[in-house]
């Protein structure tokens, strides 16, 4: 008997799962209470784009889930009471932003168009003009004719549906948005969620020191043992880089879609292959040298992946387009014939080393390289052909913020000589780039068209520093990857030495003799 003793005792601790309402309804709850995001998050303890979730698509478990629970319940009978609470506006605080009415197509479960009125308009994402409602939380005109002074603009998503829509054909079905020329583009839901799963904060806040914090509270947790603090924040580093990211898109205008749909060139063909994006990773080694020896200096360009996450990020999920000149509006994936390149005894190939002729594709920042090498400043290749592309509308400070913030706390640490805050810090943006594809270690972002845009403008700003190299008069004997040039002459009249993310330091240097850009 005291076997079953043992298990009653044990089932007794268990309790019931706390009830949750219906995703909408949770959202509705709290903006009727006037709460952000950001605030409950403060209150449960976890992040602003988890609390975004518990809208969508996902429940939270366990402890956070009954305190969850309690905080809508506590609501719901504020309301059902009949006191609508007033805002309590908080100290230091910045204008709250504009107040998003629901859409009123929206069912309980959060699907529909996702179309909201704003009560104060802002840019839209296509053409910059004053928009009043956002789509897929993105501003923007709902008829296309408002748009109709910038070419090839596309909706990002549906317009508004009808009062009573017809039920889709197939369970996750959405509707097609109409391009301006009145033909369709496909819009599908995404495959690792049921919606897209969007990190949108909009309460301004004061500077956090997340990473500092983090520091000192390792070092105190391993008693002052730098290898074992050092280990403890490399592991934690991926879900670190996403609260850093939380921290500083507050306050931002657009949303993050983290898990939207995505074409099938950009998923892997097996378990253990690749998808079909050619990110232009440099491999070139000069053929032949000059007459003589020659001292060769390998140059390691500092924060290369810091430094790429400065470029054009796709804001919402990808459309399909054909037959269309580039829009520097947008960004994303094209499918393109590569010029052909006939500098390659001096330069390498901006679309790096390829043995398959024919069309490829590639991502933003290679074609934008191209494009601009194709210009009148430089002309040295044509133009590439573009055959079709998957694009959103873009911008080039999406992930501005976090970058300063990492660039910062990495200044500061090679100042102080903190060693520990450097490993920590480039562990953040590395593994937030490696893991953002299909990986199963950061499951709170899906954008491997992100990952391969972020590579690729590593690759192209390797590439237009071998340029800046031969343009001012030095041999450029091999680039590798995303931080390695090797040159011949005196490097120090191009490029400023030193450790920061703007500087080049010294790798290594060895002799090659004529003929070949091997070392001795």
């Amino acid at each position: 008997m005291a076997d079953f003793d043992a298990i009653d005792s044990l089932l007794a601790a268990v309790g019931p799962e706390a009830a949750l309402p219906a995703p909408g309804v949770r959202r509705e709850l709290r903006e009727r209470a006037r709460l952000s995001k950001a605030q409950v998050a403060r209150a449960l303890g976890v992040s602003p784009s988890t609390v975004a979730g518990w809208e969508g698509t996902r429940d939270p478990s366990g402890e956070i889930r009954t305190r969850y629970a309690y905080l809508l319940d506590g609501l719901a009978a504020k309301f059902e009471a009949g006191a609508e609470p007033e805002a309590t506006p908080e100290p230091d605080k910045a204008p709250a932003a504009p107040v998003v009415a629901p859409d009123p197509g929206k069912d309980d479960a959060g699907e529909g168009d996702d179309v909201e009125s704003l009560a104060v308009p802002e840019p839209c994402v296509l053409c910059g003009r004053p928009a009043g409602s956002r789509v897929a939380g993105f501003a923007q005109h709902l008829d296309p004719a408002d748009c109709r002074a910038v070419p090839h603009a596309v909706t990002a998503s549906a317009p508004p549906a009808p009062p009573a829509p017809p039920a889709p054909s197939a369970p996750g079905a959405a509707e097609a948005p109409a391009r301006q020329d009145g033909t369709l583009r496909t819009v599908r839901p995404s495959g690792r969620s049921q919606g897209p799963a969007r990190r949108a904060f909009q309460e301004p806040s004061g500077p956090v020191d997340l990473i500092g914090e983090a520091v000192r509270g390792a070092l105190a947790e391993h008693q002052g043992d730098v290898e074992a603090a050092t280990a403890a924040l490399l592991k934690r580093a991926i879900p670190d880089a996403m609260r850093l990211l939380d921290e500083t898109r507050k306050g931002a205008r657009y949303d993050i879609v983290a898990h939207p749909w995505i074409p099938d060139i950009l998923r892997k063909q097996t378990s253990r292959g690749a998808d079909q994006i050619w990110e232009a990773r440099p491999k070139w080694t000069r053929h032949e040298l000059p007459p003589g020896h020659h001292e060769v200096t390998a140059l390691d360009i500092n924060g290369a992946y810091l430094s790429a996450l400065k470029t054009h990020l796709p804001l919402g999920q990808l459309e399909h387009s054909a037959g269309l000149a580039h829009d520097r509006r947008r960004a994303g994936v094209h499918l393109i014939t590569p010029p052909a390149w006939e500098h390659e005894d001096v330069l390498p190939n901006p679309i790096g080393r390829r043995d398959e002729p024919g069309p490829l594709w590639v991502t933003e920042p290679t074609l934008r390289l191209l494009l601009r090498l194709s210009g009148p400043k430089y002309g040295l290749c044509e133009p590439p052909v573009i055959h079709e592309s998957y694009t959103s509308g873009a911008t080039e400070n999406l992930l501005e913020k976090f970058r300063v913030a990492l660039k910062d706390a990495r200044d500061a640490a090679i100042a102080a000589g903190d060693e520990v805050t450097l490993e920590y810090v480039k562990a953040m943006y590395s593994k937030f780039v490696s893991t953002m594809g299909e990986s199963n270690y950061n499951r709170e972002l899906y954008r491997p068209d992100w990952m391969h845009i972020i590579r690729s403008q590593a690759f192209a700003n390797l590439w237009m520093k071998a340029l800046k190299a031969h343009d001012e008069g030095l041999t450029v004997v091999r680039a590798m990857g995303t931080d390695e040039l090797h040159v011949i002459g005196d490097w120090r009249r191009v490029f400023a030495e030193g450790r920061g993310v703007t500087e080049v330091k010294v790798k290594d240097a060895y002799t090659a003799a004529a003929g070949t850009g091997e070392e001795e």
